[in-house]
């Protein structure tokens, strides 16, 4: 006969199988999910349940796992959502958990289980590439107090009073393209947290075929301050370090500029001489017409086409129409309005005023000409614009916009400046039709990062620190009314702080 304490034990583990049918039953997709392991889907026929001396495992399966666990209890139960404490080997006890992933509020868990995953994998590669060094820490947390993300697992190494600052972008993860951006905080934040340790290095770990970007822009960061190896693993956990030097081309082209054609030149003058209206230039031979930022009108070869969401192409009659449109667009962009259109694309807004306000920006650049986007980055938009213009010295001057806070503006200007000195170096932009009757100096180009003031990120200081000597940036915030009048509240150089 079983004693009392088995009965009551039997009853528990009976009792925890309840729970756990219930729970499977009641989600559209289960997932079997422990700490540091990948998420393991739950189907009828890969997973069961077996009481047996008032004990109760759980045994799932895949192609390439196979997990038996005890169930010891039940920990804690919510919506799509079971947590429960189990029994390894050696009868060490931790924590699995049964998930809803057909559940919204589930896909973190799901996000976070994959960064814990990768960080073993992290783990691995510093243990098989710095075998001498003390793996100190090692995270896939976040921490905003100082702009860290969980997107990228981050490790800390030590030898003697050396240390390691290392970071990695998983495969199918955030961006790798921000890697760097978080590389160089994660290295300032452990030189201010580690004061009595000489922290040179910064190792970054990227999947093969996602490390050339990073390698160019390498190439710009002071040696002075930093020593940066870059390493590509491949799916099959094999690291190699790369040189940046190998990876000359950059994805870049730079269009032959071409003129407006006649036929479509009458209507456009006739068309930009109305109150606020914007005439850019693009590469091409194409005309933009603005309103604030906002185009209501094109060419396209002999044609213009005109309309917000539709284009249409236009005729003689469409002149008045087209006028109204633009009529419309200045009280629907006008700087005391609000609603949809009035808050679209506030960087092409933005980049309105500068071009109409160039002396107030930067007393040096000429007002024209002012190229949008004149070398071009294969990979298609970048979230910022891009703007390339000339001081009357002819030396050329980057300009990125942004209006609104982004802890990768330094390194996403960076990318811009590489590419107008790519071709600056190869003489091109002249030999393309760019700034005619303009002696372009060979300098490289300067950069200026354009924000309202309180919106440039706190962290945009701590990047430009790493920048190399060759790369000359000057911030400037402009206050926060700039709709209705750009005016400079800062100007500062590189790293400096306004505050």
């Amino acid at each position: 006969m079983r004693s009392a304490a088995s009965s009551a034990v039997a009853r528990d583990a009976d009792g925890t199988r309840a729970i756990l049918e219930r729970f499977l039953k009641s989600c559209r997709n289960p997932c079997l999910f422990e700490p540091g392991e990948e998420l393991l889907p739950l189907k009828p026929d890969n997973f069961s349940m077996e009481s047996k001396d008032n004990r109760l495992t759980i045994q799932a399966w895949s192609d390439t796992r196979n997990i038996v666990r005890r169930i010891v209890s039940v920990s804690a139960e919510r919506r799509g959502r079971l947590e429960l404490v189990v029994e390894r080997f050696a009868r060490a006890t931790g924590p699995m958990f049964l998930i809803d992933m057909g559940r919204a509020d589930s896909q973190e868990t799901g996000r976070r289980g994959g960064r814990l995953v990768f960080r073993e994998r992290f783990r691995r590669f510093l243990t098989r590439e710095f075998p001498s060094w003390k793996l100190s820490e090692i995270s896939a947390e976040p921490d905003l107090e100082h702009s860290l993300s969980p997107a990228f697992s981050r490790a800390f190494l030590r030898k003697g009073n050396s240390g390691v600052a290392a970071i990695a972008a998983t495969p199918a993860g955030m961006d790798s393209a921000f890697l760097l951006s978080f590389g160089l905080i994660w290295l300032d934040y452990l030189r201010r947290r580690e004061p009595r340790l000489t922290i040179e290095r910064l190792v970054l770990f990227l999947p093969v075929g996602a490390e050339q970007l990073t390698c160019h822009r390498v190439l710009y960061l002071d040696p002075q301050r930093l020593r940066c190896d870059v390493f590509a693993y491949s799916p099959e956990d094999f690291a190699l370090r790369v040189d940046p030097k190998d990876y000359g081309n950059l994805d870049t082209k730079l269009e032959v500029f071409r003129r407006v054609a006649p036929v479509a030149q009458a209507w456009v003058d006739r068309l930009k001489d109305l109150p606020e209206v914007e005439c850019v230039e693009n590469n091409g031979g194409a005309v933009s017409l603005r309103v604030h930022g906002i185009e209501f009108a094109r060419t396209s070869g002999s044609e213009l086409l005109f309309g917000l969401q539709k284009r249409a192409a236009a005729r003689e009659h469409n002149l008045p129409e087209i006028e109204r449109l633009a009529t419309e667009l200045v009280v629907l962009r006008s700087h005391h309005g609000d609603g949809p259109m009035y808050r679209q694309d506030p960087e092409e807004w933005l980049a309105s005023q500068m071009r109409a306000n160039v002396d107030a920006l930067d007393a040096t650049l000429r007002r024209a000409p002012i190229y949008s986007q004149a070398p071009a980055c294969l990979g298609g938009q970048r979230g910022l614009i891009d703007l390339l213009g000339v001081d009357f010295s002819g030396r050329l001057v980057v300009i990125e916009l942004k209006a609104s806070q982004d802890i990768h503006l330094p390194l996403q200007a960076l990318d811009y400046w590489m590419r107008v000195k790519w071709h600056l170096d190869r003489e091109e932009f002249s030999a393309n039709g760019y700034f005619p009757g303009i002696e372009l100096r060979k300098d490289a180009p300067k950069m200026l990062l354009v924000s309202p003031a309180l919106d440039f990120h706190p962290t945009s200081e701590i990047i430009l620190r790493f920048f190399s000597p060759a790369v000359e940036v000057e911030r400037i915030g402009v206050g926060a009314n700039w709709r209705e009048k750009l005016q400079v509240m800062f100007r500062m150089r590189g790293a400096e702080s306004p505050f």
